[in-house]
């Protein structure tokens, strides 16, 4: 009886379309297919068979790079971008600085509190004037 291992892990498991290649690899082979062959074509009787296949592979390489490379799970292109934007697109230096949630919170009881003193300090000198006699109120205006 046959024995197949099966992996444990189908998140690494990729889809194969032809040639037991997946569909990103296929487009990146045919794209280096479609730039190197004709260059080659084109430059073996001006510059030799030998300079010419070599001049293929030069430009095959990139392509076969973005097909085949991966790493931690990310293809070339996405490893590409994030080395781009760490290295030269954010600043060198970026200071780390946190969120003190603590300190929002104070902040806030902190207006809280004066506002609730604003507001018992201007009762309590109402009470003060009505206790005297004296109104806030100008002459002649009545309460409705």
């Amino acid at each position: 009886m046959p024995y197949v291992q099966v992996p444990k892990d189908l998140n690494k498991v990729k889809t194969k379309v032809v040639f037991n290649l997946t569909k990103r690899q296929l487009i990146w082979f045919s794209t280096a297919t479609a730039t190197a062959v004709p260059v080659y074509f084109l430059t073996r009787s001006h510059i030799g068979n030998t300079l010419a296949m070599l001049l293929l592979i030069i430009i095959a390489m990139p392509f076969f790079l973005m097909a085949m490379y991966e790493k931690n799970g990310m293809p070339f292109e996405k490893v590409a971008k994030i080395f781009i934007t760490s290295r030269f697109i954010r600043p060198k230096k970026r200071p780390y600085r946190t969120e003190n949630i603590y300190e929002y919170a104070q902040r806030q009881y902190d207006l809280e509190k004066e506002v609730n003193d604003i507001v018992y300090n201007k009762n309590k000198t109402n009470r003060k004037t009505e206790k005297n006699g004296r109104s806030c109120r100008k002459k002649g205006s009545s309460r409705r």
